[in-house]
């Protein structure tokens, strides 16, 4: 398996397809894995170069135990070593979730390696520090968290089960559950096209939203009756919108 470093971690990639280098990041408590399984990288690689990564604390990727492991800064440092491993200047980012988060981190950042953003899920205006839950067992860490979508871990079809039973390091899961500052003040600097799009039953659908108003070239795509979850699964839904943005935005 291939890595990048960054201040001793190791973030694992891997890379498919050919064209224009894109960058996808998953969401929280997943891996780069949950792209390929929802039909993302097949329908995306005869079109783009993907690069695709395991947060640290997920997958292939180390996973330290220490919530400062997980600042914002270092997982954007994550990407960029994971870019220059591969003598990638800028790249198109696209980031669900925990993805998206980074995908404004990057904009904060590093603005100048992302050619333009695809954040679904995910807004900026931060967060507190979420209720710890029980890390003494890993399945019950991950049922109480996915209760919180509205979802029963023990009911969901395979596929959807194992996105969260494959990280298998319940500490580095609870350490990675941090706080988020608000990154609102950097929203009028992002110069970059940026498209934006969530389930319109998503929690934080609202925030989402908002935060388009601040950005100078987004557009906001709302898809109607799907949760949180559930706007990563649809692929068919989400990918004719983004393949849309992809090939007409210059």
């Amino acid at each position: 398996m291939p890595y990048a470093i960054n201040q001793g971690i190791r973030i694992h990639y891997r890379v498919e397809g050919e064209g224009p280098d894109l960058v996808l990041q998953h969401g929280f408590s997943w891996s780069m894995k949950g792209w390929s399984r929802h039909g993302y990288v097949a329908a995306l690689r005869p079109h783009h170069r993907l690069i695709l990564l395991d947060a640290r604390g997920h997958g292939g990727s180390d996973k330290p135990h220490e919530a400062s492991a997980y600042d914002l800064s270092l997982h954007v440092g994550d990407i960029l070593a994971v870019l220059d491993a591969l003598g990638v200047r800028a790249a198109d980012f696209w980031g669900y979730s925990m993805g998206g988060w980074i995908g404004f981190g990057l904009a904060k950042y590093a603005p100048e390696r992302a050619t333009r953003l695809i954040i679904g899920g995910a807004h900026p205006y931060g967060r507190a520090l979420p209720p710890p839950l029980d890390t003494s067992d890993l399945k019950t860490f991950l049922s109480r968290m996915v209760a919180g979508y509205g979802m029963d871990l023990a009911t969901l079809a395979a596929d959807k089960q194992a996105d969260f039973l494959e990280n298998d390091d319940v500490l580095a899961l609870a350490a990675a559950r941090t706080a988020r500052p608000s990154l609102q003040d950097i929203l009028p600097t992002m110069r970059m096209s940026c498209f934006l799009y969530s389930g319109a039953l998503d929690g934080t659908f609202a925030d989402n939203e908002r935060c388009v108003k601040e950005i100078p070239r987004a557009t906001f795509v709302s898809l109607p009756n799907l949760t949180h979850p559930e706007a990563f699964y649809r692929s068919d839904i989400v990918l004719p919108a983004v393949m849309k943005f992809l090939q007409s935005v210059a």
